[in-house]
């Protein structure tokens, strides 16, 4: 048993707590990872405000890691001790339908489909003062050292910046994939970004990456469009900024709507928005923020009739275990600054002041 730092969720809307906590060796088939690096994203604040679906508490949270192998259990081949890895938080069993299905990158032992609080055989790896502490989407980066299932971690190439690639376990790929797999946007396109955050900004990267000749990008928050700029958008707007709904500002401009729109905000109303911003007959419209648990979306049917392609992504679309390490090279080649993300860094100590940092849009 290994005694870490771990940043425990003890309730529903209280801030975390860094505790010792003891983290049990892998069982069979799991791997113990000494995690370096962690992201912060949205999705853990969810986790925080309690409206991400189907959480236990206490829990530890984080999802978005890159480390070291410390140990591995019985039957574990593809990764050993020494190697460097990014924890998967959408698995790839290898052996489901849509893991079996080419064109998918779901797994079915994903949270959506039945919840990661505990590992596969039903227990936790971690305690804290005598009480079991929950896992979140089976990787709990927010803890020095985390236990996962082998098909939940990624082998990456051992150059890698751990502290800089963190960052492909989640906001990048998201955002970045919704562009290039899920909207599969063309040259010469015009594409409109609902909110301009890490994965707003990897969808700014994606939309370039593809070709796109307009890239709209779209934000309350002004302190984002320097950096949005800089990644590649050619228009920035602040819908506070207009007395009328921002979908017609974007049809003006645009003259029918834009080719591709991106929700990567998560709110019921800007969903709408963005459906209803691309050209009615073949606009396409990805969904890439996660809406709280529970929201219900109503609209106005003849938005799809006449055309339009709704869709959601989950990851960016990457088959995770497959294509993170392929992204992990594709940034050691420089095809792409995901750097450019990275605003602060802070020990585990000051995890509290980086969800701060993330709700004051910093």
């Amino acid at each position: 048993v290994i005694r870490c730092r771990a940043a425990v969720a003890w309730a529903v809307g209280k801030p975390l707590s860094v505790e010792e906590v003891e983290v049990s060796p892998p069982k069979a088939g799991e791997v113990r990872v000494k995690i370096v690096a962690t992201g912060i994203c949205r999705t853990d604040d969810h986790v925080l405000e309690g409206c991400f679906p189907n959480v236990v508490f206490p829990v530890i949270p984080g999802h978005e890691g890159a480390g070291i192998v410390e140990s591995v259990g019985e039957g574990v081949t593809s990764v050993k001790p020494g190697d460097k890895v990014i924890p998967l938080c959408l698995p790839q069993c290898g052996g489901c339908s849509f893991c079996l299905n080419p064109e998918s990158n779901y797994c079915l032992k994903s949270h959506v489909s039945e919840p990661q609080n505990l590992l596969p055989d039903k227990t936790s790896r971690f305690t804290c003062k005598g009480k079991q502490i929950h896992h979140f989407l089976w990787v709990s980066t927010f803890a020095e050292y985390t236990v996962m299932p082998e098909y939940a971690v990624a082998k990456i190439d051992a150059a890698a910046p751990l502290d800089k690639v963190c960052l492909l376990g989640c906001g990048f790929p998201t955002g970045y994939g919704a562009a290039i797999n899920t909207a599969k946007v063309k040259p010469g396109s015009t594409c409109a970004i609902f909110g301009v955050g890490g994965v707003g900004l990897s969808v700014v990267m994606g939309c370039k990456a593809a070709g796109a000749s307009r890239i709209i990008a779209i934000d309350i928050n002004k302190d984002k469009f320097a950096k949005a700029k800089e990644l590649g958008a050619t228009d920035c707007i602040s819908p506070h900024d207009f007395k009328k709904p921002i979908q017609e500002v974007l049809t003006e401009m645009t003259g029918h709507g834009v080719d591709y729109s991106f929700e990567a905000i998560g709110h019921v109303d800007t969903l709408t928005a963005a459906l209803a911003s691309c050209n009615m007959n073949t606009g396409v419209c990805v969904m890439v923020g996660l809406p709280a648990s529970g929201s219900v979306i109503s609209i106005d049917p003849m938005l799809l009739l006449s055309g339009r392609t709704w869709k959601g992504t989950l990851l960016g679309g990457w088959k995770m275990r497959d294509c993170i390490p392929t992204l992990v090279s594709s940034y050691l080649e420089k095809k792409f600054n995901s750097d450019v993300l990275i605003s602060h860094t802070l020990p585990i100590a000051k995890v509290n002041e980086g969800f701060e940092l993330l709700r004051a849009g910093k």
